[in-house]
């Protein structure tokens, strides 16, 4: 039961980090096309930035969630496997 919830609150860790992550580029990049949209649009148009925005929305969130899934299952190996970081146990 504790792995389960431990991997699940890192698997909901990284769908937050990508959230922020995703509204961080996206504020910058959005910024900036409207500054100056013949220089940052690329020649796209606003319907193909659109477009990217629902593409790159599904890959960050699939890439957040397999990223907070894998860091689940390896920082659980490292924290209460092989007790890597937490105290040293004196042997008996």
């Amino acid at each position: 039961m504790k792995k389960t919830l431990y991997i699940l609150l890192f698997t909901i860790f990284g769908i937050l980090f990508q959230f922020l992550a995703h509204a961080v580029i996206e504020t910058l990049y959005i910024k900036a096309l409207m500054s100056n949209f013949s220089l940052f649009g690329l020649g796209l148009s606003w319907d193909i930035w659109f477009a990217i925005h629902y593409v790159g929305t599904i890959i960050f969130f699939v890439g957040g969630f397999i990223f907070g899934v894998w860091g689940g299952f390896f920082f659980w190996k490292k924290i209460y496997v092989e007790n890597k970081y937490g105290k040293k146990r004196k042997p008996v």
